[in-house]
């Protein structure tokens, strides 16, 4: 990025010059940057690491405050907030296939709990997914993977989302904007100290 001080002979100066430079206005400073195309990988590493991230930012507002203020010396060492330090925490272990924990450090002392039943129904351009979880005892959600063939191990790249948990009550996910054909589904749940339990067996379901 370039500041600029009167840019194009003007005080300031917006949008694509000739497919090649771009100006605009950052904190009230008029810049310029090479003009690129933005792009949204969807690689299968990248769509569990969204998956992931994205269920990290939903639960934030709802932990209570020990769990929040876990996170609060880590992130003053580092001068960032400690919204930042609880996903920069649990993004590193999602990295390494470890279950997210609502606090730092994890725990993982509770029991791995199970999916007693998952419920696959499939239509156009999509799968509707039905959850139940074994009991509600310190569950905080269920991770879904979903592959082209037999899933013989979950992991981070082939985890399409990560939702929340509602106690013991089945949880329904759609898994939508699929092309006809048979997709593979596993699923685990993931307790609130970092504990996952074992997936259940892979099942299909077909799409039209």
């Amino acid at each position: 990025m370039v500041k600029l001080t009167g840019p194009c002979m003007s005080m300031s100066a917006s949008g694509t010059l000739g497919n090649t430079i771009t100006y605009s206005i950052w904190k009230g400073r008029p810049y310029a940057r090479q003009r690129v195309i933005p792009s949204n990988p969807r690689s299968a590493n990248q769509t569990g690491m969204r998956a992931m991230f994205k269920f990290l930012a939903q639960q934030w507002d709802g932990l209570g405050s020990p769990a929040k203020t876990s996170y609060d010396a880590d992130a003053e060492a580092k001068s960032i907030s400690a919204y930042n330090e609880y996903i920069s925490f649990n993004m590193a272990r999602w990295k390494n296939y470890a279950a997210p924990s609502q606090a730092k450090p994890a725990a993982e002392t509770s029991t791995p709990l199970t999916v007693n039943n998952m419920t696959l129904t499939g239509g156009e351009g999509h799968v509707n997914i039905s959850l139940t979880p074994s009991a509600a005892t310190d569950i905080w959600g269920f991770e879904i993977y979903r592959d082209s063939a037999a899933i013989t191990t979950p992991n981070n790249s082939n985890c399409i989302a990560v939702i929340a948990a509602d106690g013991a009550s089945a949880v329904e996910y759609n898994d939508s904007g699929l092309e006809a054909g048979t997709y593979h589904y596993r699923a685990a749940v993931i307790n609130t100290d970092g504990v996952r339990g074992t997936a259940i067996a892979d099942d299909s379901e077909a799409v039209t």
